[in-house]
């Protein structure tokens, strides 16, 4: 029986984490060299080529995407055997990259992210703000926070609770163009519309009695920053629905008012942490998470 070639898969997961050959290697602690043979060797095994590699950029193939997912296992295995050896260790150490949304994770995240760190020096954290959504595996994520209806799937989900959206104009544009007490009114009025959600320009409601509402939008400002669009809302440019972390503030100080509130948008949307599907993860990577739960649903409770 032939054994593996663990260090080409190793290599393999490491080049897909860190997008790089050099960047693999300087984070392995040898030479490109090793690593590129190290590829090549295990693409020779499988008879499959891994990456497409030109002078700038460098992607998996449509063979080597499921491959790398089998790749980056073998190492979080490996790593997590290691760690159980060290289990008597008096502290955690190692990168974790952690994708996040941009405003709760400028607001939210960065400030939590300061704290466990504070209590695990040896860890180091690679942060990443988009409001994009993102593809973790292929991106090299160890874990990812997620405001969304439903997360993916194919992923290890932990729900940490709901965010609230609020329907909200300046009292401005209210007194211009009158406010609305059914959702169908809205077709009528200036909404901003928030991209990242599918489709974009389409909002549906549903109230206490069950009653449902569609509503195809139109306006003046089309964006995928939800943080974006407080200052035209606050100048009086139109309506908009957004979580209660971007527009909880300029409620309370006067600068927006929250309208329809009989109505909820449907399908509601959580807080989700989200991390690649595998039965071992990091010890760093588990103590992350569980920081990151308690805190935030301490904060989606609020």
């Amino acid at each position: 029986m032939r054994l593996p070639d663990f260090e080409a898969w190793a290599m393999f997961a490491a080049v897909v984490e860190h997008r790089s050959f050099t960047a693999a290697a300087d984070a392995l602690g040898v030479s490109k060299a090793t690593v590129s043979k190290a590829v090549t060797r295990l693409e020779t095994s499988l008879g499959t080529a891994l990456f497409h590699r030109t002078s700038r950029r460098l992607s998996l193939t449509e063979s080597g995407k499921p491959l790398a997912e089998h790749a980056r296992r073998i190492l979080l295995e490996a790593e997590a055997a290691e760690e159980a050896a060290r289990d008597g260790a008096t502290a955690l150490s190692g990168a974790i990259r952690l994708a996040a949304p941009m405003t709760f994770g400028l607001m939210h995240v960065a400030p939590a992210i300061a704290d466990f760190l504070a209590e695990h020096p040896g860890i180091s954290i690679d942060l990443h703000f988009s409001d994009e959504k993102i593809d973790i595996i292929e991106m090299g994520f160890d874990m990812a926070l997620r405001i969304a209806a439903l997360p993916d799937s194919s992923m290890r989900a932990r729900r940490l609770g709901d965010v609230h959206a609020h329907v909200v104009a300046a009292p401005a544009y209210l007194e211009r163009r009158g406010t609305p007490t059914h959702p169908a009114q809205l077709a009528e009025h200036e909404c901003l519309i928030y991209t990242n959600l599918a489709p974009p320009d389409v909002w549906r409601f549903r109230n206490a009695a069950r009653e449902e509402a569609i509503v195809r939008l139109k306006g003046p400002i089309r964006t995928n920053s939800g943080e974006a669009m407080v200052p035209a809302l606050c100048a009086g440019l139109g309506i908009a629905v957004l979580p209660g972390f971007i527009v909880d503030r300029h409620i309370a100080e006067g600068r927006l008012v929250t309208i329809l509130q009989e109505w909820t948008r449907q399908d509601p949307v959580g807080l989700h942490l989200l991390s690649p599907p595998g039965s071992h993860r990091p010890a760093r990577v588990e103590r992350l998470i569980d920081f990151l739960s308690q805190r935030f649903r301490k904060l989606c409770s609020a």
